[in-house]
């Protein structure tokens, strides 16, 4: 019995640190520990709380050029970006780029006044429910999105750490596709091939055009030219933007393609059309893509529900942000379906680098940033990106281009 007590008080010695409160243990750690981490994990023991926010909109002075997909024309005018700036009582400032209306999402920045930033998961719940109706789809989802992105930003910088390490990095090397391929005036076919040709020629070896807009026949004959110019350098991604009203519409293009060993078929029907996109998925040897008109894990839910994709690409901001996305993997992995988040690449690539069934990255070729130098163009290599080394999301605007192009 003597021994027994003496190996327990020795033991007990030697782990006297966890004798205490964790917070208490964990500042007898810190005192241990090189000074530049002791800065940044005391940080992330505290309660950080916002301080202020701000809304950032830059608009750049070169007109990008008119082009179209098979629903809506865009560009023809200088582009812009709007970042949302958190601010904390603790120095630390968050970035995210937002979609929806600035005063949406400053709404939601009020609603989790006071409370603690880094339990990500409270302040979600918060926001979604608190003080309103819970509904599962509309600007408020896109405004959550924003904001929760930006939360992100200031959990990674607060643990001095990238946030995909944040949440277990799954993948170091990204693979990713260049989103590209739109119709534009005086643009056939030589004029597409050569475009794609350049995105094989920066690194990519999937890329992904546009179609839905032409009749059938022709659009087969714009991917059929594509696919054989591009021979086995580089697989071919089409997206009809949601352009067919019928499934068998999108049947009858699929059938005139379905030999090209295409990478897949994006939003062929209406985004609500669940059963127009079963019939597609039915009919066709193409991995069929929805959701990015979806919201939430729910809307995840009745889409793999509904047999609809193959393959989910559900928006990171739209679909309530990076910690929804990560409930919406969860549960198209219980279904063996993959995820191939939509939308701005430098935040979903934190989700593509931590997400076990994540498949692929949309990005926009470098030739974007010729336009919009907001975001660094990524360095390809081979058709993959290196997972992010910044801490946090690692997209803060340069303050000489807000200087330069902020507008009011």
């Amino acid at each position: 019995m003597k021994e027994r007590r003496d190996f327990l008080k020795t033991t007990t010695a030697g782990l006297g640190i966890f004798a205490t409160s964790p917070l208490i243990a964990g500042e007898r750690y810190l005192s241990q520990i090189d000074t530049p981490l002791k800065s940044s994990a005391k940080t992330a023991l505290t309660k950080i709380t916002v301080k202020d926010a701000e809304i950032i909109k830059l608009k750049f002075d070169k007109a990008t050029p008119l082009s179209w997909n098979a629903i809506k024309k865009s560009g023809g005018k200088p582009p812009s970006t709007t970042f949302l700036k958190i601010t904390t009582h603790q120095n630390i400032t968050g970035y995210a780029i937002i979609k929806g209306a600035s005063k949406d999402v400053l709404s939601f920045i009020k609603k989790i006044k006071g409370m603690n930033l880094m339990n990500t998961e409270q302040i979600w719940d918060h926001m979604f429910y608190h003080n309103r109706k819970p509904v599962a789809k509309g600007k408020e989802i896109h405004a959550i999105g924003s904001v929760d992105l930006c939360v992100w930003d200031i959990v990674g910088k607060a643990l001095n750490l990238p946030v995909h390490k944040v949440l277990g990095t799954y993948r170091e090397k990204i693979p990713v596709y260049a989103a590209g391929g739109y119709y534009a005036d005086n643009k056939g076919i030589p004029e597409l091939v050569k475009e794609m040709e350049e995105y094989v020629k920066e690194g990519y070896k999937i890329v992904k055009m546009k179609i839905g807009y032409l009749d059938a026949k022709a659009d087969a004959e714009r991917v059929k030219a594509v696919v054989k110019a591009l021979g086995t350098d580089a697989r071919v991604m089409v997206d009809a933007n949601n352009g067919y009203r019928s499934a068998y519409e999108a049947i009858r293009f699929g059938r005139l393609v379905e030999d090209l060993d295409l990478y897949w078929f994006e939003e062929p029907v209406a985004p609500d059309d669940w059963r127009g996109n079963a019939e597609v998925r039915e009919e066709l040897d193409i991995p069929i893509v929805a959701g990015e008109n979806e919201y939430t894990r729910w809307g995840a839910r009745d889409l793999v529900e509904n047999h609809s994709c193959d393959i989910v690409n559900i928006d990171t901001i739209k679909g309530g942000g990076l910690t929804e996305m990560r409930k919406i993997a969860a549960l198209c992995s219980a279904y063996h379906i993959p995820v191939a988040p939509h939308g701005y690449a430098h935040m979903n690539v934190h989700a593509v680098a931590s997400i076990s069934n994540a498949l692929i990255l949309e990005t926009y070729p470098a030739k974007a940033r010729d336009f919009n130098p907001s975001l660094e163009a990524f360095p390809i290599q081979n058709g993959y990106i290196d997972a992010p080394s910044k801490i946090g999301l690692g997209m803060d605007p340069d303050p000489a281009l807000i200087k330069k192009y902020r507008v009011s």
